[in-house]
């Protein structure tokens, strides 16, 4: 950023301030301009009751997070039953990235989830492809209100001996009615 970049924002901001500063008296029942019959007057009904027909959710400014189960960033693939023996993993899988939006209407939270990540070859591995299997799910108060197991194709590529996936979960509705903690988990889901 240049000086005169510098001086042009401090310049806005000040003049900010300044413009603030000049609504402060009326804002505290100060200045001229206050009414003295207003000052402490309660809301109608009505503009109470409208006040809350327009409001949003809490929810709807910020999406639920989400998270790599525990147990679910890695998957280990061992030959022979070798289970822990580093010279007999034929591959791996790791989680890079995960990734959410949500559009919050009519009592529902619209969720698109994804995720990306690589399968590796190991020292046993000569695989040309390996399905990752990923699992997608969602809880509401610690209650399962969606969980979707998808097998993701992989192409090793022989120059890396590894390959890349992306997977996106689109418009997985949740029933949202309000307070309710939300969370969207993904992972490796090896089980059978």
């Amino acid at each position: 950023m240049n000086l005169q970049s510098v001086l042009k924002l401090t310049a806005s901001a000040g003049l900010a301030a300044l413009l603030a500063g000049c609504s402060i008296g009326g804002m505290f029942g100060g200045g001229s301009g206050s009414n003295p019959s207003l000052q402490n007057a309660p809301a109608a009904p009505a503009a109470v009751a409208q006040a809350q027909t327009n409001a949003l959710p809490a929810i709807a400014t910020e999406c639920p997070p989400i998270r790599v189960r525990l147990g679910g960033e890695a998957m280990f693939y061992y030959g022979n039953g070798r289970t822990g023996d580093p010279k007999a993993l034929q591959y791996q899988g790791v989680i890079d990235e995960s990734t959410r939006n949500c559009v919050v209407s009519d009592g529902l939270i619209t969720v698109n989830m994804g995720v990306s990540g690589r399968v590796l070859l190991g020292p046993a591995g000569s695989q040309k492809s390996v399905n990752a299997p990923i699992r997608f799910a969602v809880e509401r108060d610690g209650q399962a209100v969606f969980s979707e197991k998808y097998t993701i194709p992989v192409a090793i590529t022989p120059e890396n001996n590894s390959g890349e996936f992306v997977k996106v979960v689109e418009n997985v509705a949740i029933p949202y009615l309000g307070g309710e903690k939300i969370t969207i988990w993904v992972g490796f889901d090896t089980r059978g």
